[in-house]
């Protein structure tokens, strides 16, 4: 078998990282990035490109990466890769995953200190040899103890970004199959974690072979685990477990339930069935004497839905976001489960880029797509110039784009409101990218950290705080700063932070970027508790970008946020005089 897209997709980020280290030129090794991140999120083989001639059809991919692409494919091998990692280590790729740790440090220290790996940095650090070198220090060589620290945390765990849309490609599979009778992604997918292990997928059957059959031999599988009459496991060509299980459809409830999880959150369930006089487990409810032993004459109970799983034990339905073990089952027996937020809820999007930007899409093309979606109201959010590579907008081309923006919202009338906004650079010295006099003219101010992220916790803190109490800032955008699983969150004070979000009325964003997923769900769960309001947005750089919102509503889901906290689900007009209460002027 030759090289998967992931195998590919490898090694075009791992050329941008070398290439980067090299302080070769930018556009270079940015769109050897694009090419890879590309190809990794691919659903179609590239020898299917390859053979059909339409490699450059694929984005980011053009003359040269296309017939790169076309000598891995033929050969395995790539010369122009192999010329690269004999100048510079390839394993300094993995050096440059920790937190802290960008191109020019491990360039610094595979040059002073000859480091060219996770274990001899790791080594340094804790004999005290990287504080001495310029630019470091003690709390530098911490900082990177405890990056090193992380990357071993993050383990073999996708994200959830990755990991859904392979779940969902192979349970359409299956359910495209005459005898499956229901299927779900259950597992920690269906629960909406951010990082996934492996995948649990159910189907509903009576007649199992033919989807265990189907299961193993699907294109995505690299190779087959276990085959068993109604469990399998494969791994994926992208490195994924995924194991299927086929229950009768009167098991269906209680199957569901358990492989949903969480393992904690079922602990608690099985304790109250005892208490009930039953055993639960994923096929029934089992009468149990005093002792808890099973009575194995008597009849058992068995579930079609989750519903009837849970009106057994006496509790409401609780959604599969909130089985964490958080309170949710406390809060079921009192019968205040919040009414969770639903993707339908959303009336808005308060952070998009387009073509003025780093997006792909013009204003209109934008609203259009916003439109079909269902959105009410969007607000354009290009970049401000602080980060060259995201083509940000100097103030005269802001007023430029106003005037282009005043046209499209013209024209598409009621069908969508279009606001004038820009997401604004918090500099790395705290101050914001645009002056008050530019900030105070435009429609929706979101202020976002890009930039100098492993700065101590007093110069974040700092920074934000001077965000969210400038009176134009509406939005914090992707407060954390984390990208997973490659970037840790900044180190902030985050009662500190929430604090002052509610006294000064500034919104907190849930960046539904699956590798964001920002504010993380247990802040967003204190936020909604503290009456902080949030937004949920897509943060689309291009219309598919837009499908991602999904992602967002599950993570505040997770937060156990309701639709009220949020303030792109308020009519336009709630939202239009929230923002003109907070001192801004409308077009």
């Amino acid at each position: 078998m030759g090289l998967t897209n992931k195998q590919i997709a490898t090694i075009f980020l791992n050329i941008a990282d070398l290439l980067e280290i090299q302080g070769e030129n930018k556009f270079k090794f940015l769109a050897y990035r694009r090419a890879g991140e590309v190809i990794m999120d691919l659903s179609r083989d590239l020898r299917a490109y390859a053979d059909d001639g339409t490699l450059e059809d694929i984005p980011g991919v053009g003359k040269a990466i296309a017939e790169k692409t076309r000598e891995l494919l033929e050969t395995g091998r790539l010369a122009f890769y192999e010329r690269l990692i004999e100048q510079v280590p390839e394993t300094l790729v993995e050096v440059m995953r920790i937190n802290g740790v960008g191109p020019k440090k491990a360039k610094l220290f595979w040059e002073q200190l000859q480091i060219v790996d996770v274990e001899s940095l790791e080594q340094a650090a804790r004999a005290g040899k990287l504080r001495d070198l310029t630019g470091m220090g003690v709390k530098s060589e911490q900082k990177i103890l405890e990056g090193i620290a992380a990357l071993s945390r993050q383990g073999g765990r996708m994200p959830i970004g990755k990991a859904r849309p392979a779940a969902e490609r192979m349970l359409a599979l299956l359910m495209s199959l005459p005898q499956a009778q229901r299927g779900a992604i259950a597992g920690s997918i269906r629960r909406g974690k951010i990082t996934i292990g492996d995948v649990d997928l159910l189907i509903a059957s009576d007649e199992p072979e033919p989807l265990m059959n189907a299961f193993v031999r699907a294109p995505e599988v690299e190779r087959v685990l276990g085959q068993g009459p109604t469990k399998s496991s494969v791994e994926l060509a992208i490195g994924l477990q995924m194991d299927l299980r086929v229950v009768p459809l009167a098991q269906w409830g209680t199957a569901l339930q358990y492989f949903t999880g969480s393992k904690d959150h079922n602990v608690k369930l099985r304790q109250i069935a005892l208490d009930k006089g039953y055993s639960l487990n994923e096929f029934a409810f089992s009468p149990v004497d005093a002792q808890g032993n099973l009575l194995p004459d008597a009849p058992k109970v068995t579930c079609a839905t989750e519903e009837e799983v849970y009106a057994f034990l006496g509790l409401p339905y609780i959604p599969p976001e909130l089985r964490e073990d958080a309170g949710e089952i406390e809060a079921a027996k009192q019968n205040v489960l919040p009414r969770l937020v639903v993707l339908d809820d959303l009336r808005g999007d308060l952070h998009m880029h387009t073509t003025w930007s780093d997006g792909t899409r013009s204003i209109r093309q934008m609203a259009e797509e916003a439109h079909q979606r269902g959105r009410q109201y969007i607000v354009i959010t290009d970049h401000s110039p602080y980060v060259a590579v995201a083509n940000g907008l100097a103030v005269e081309r802001l007023w430029q784009q106003r005037e282009e923006i005043r046209q499209v919202a013209a024209e598409m009338g009621d069908k969508i409101r279009v606001l004038h906004g820009a997401e604004v650079d918090i500099r790395a010295d705290g101050t914001l990218d645009y002056p008050d006099e530019v900030l105070s003219q435009l429609d929706f101010v979101v202020a976002s950290l890009h930039v100098s992220l492993s700065q101590s916790r007093d110069q974040i803190m700092h920074r934000l705080l001077n965000a969210m109490r400038n009176p134009h800032v509406d939005l914090i955008g992707h407060p954390s700063g984390r990208y997973v699983p490659d970037r840790e969150p900044i180190d902030a004070d985050w009662d500190e932070v929430l604090r002052v979000a509610r006294q000064t009325g500034v919104a907190l964003e849930i960046n539904a970027n699956p590798r964001r997923l920002d504010l993380d769900a247990q802040y967003a769960r204190r936020a909604a508790q503290m009456g902080i309001l949030l937004a949920i947005d897509s943060d689309a750089h291009d219309p598919h970008m837009m499908d991602l919102l999904d992602y967002g509503i599950v993570n505040a889901r997770r937060g156990w946020v309701e639709a009220r906290h949020v303030i792109n689900t308020w009519p336009y007009e709630q939202f239009w005089a929230w923002v003109q209460a907070r001192g801004q002027q409308g077009l």
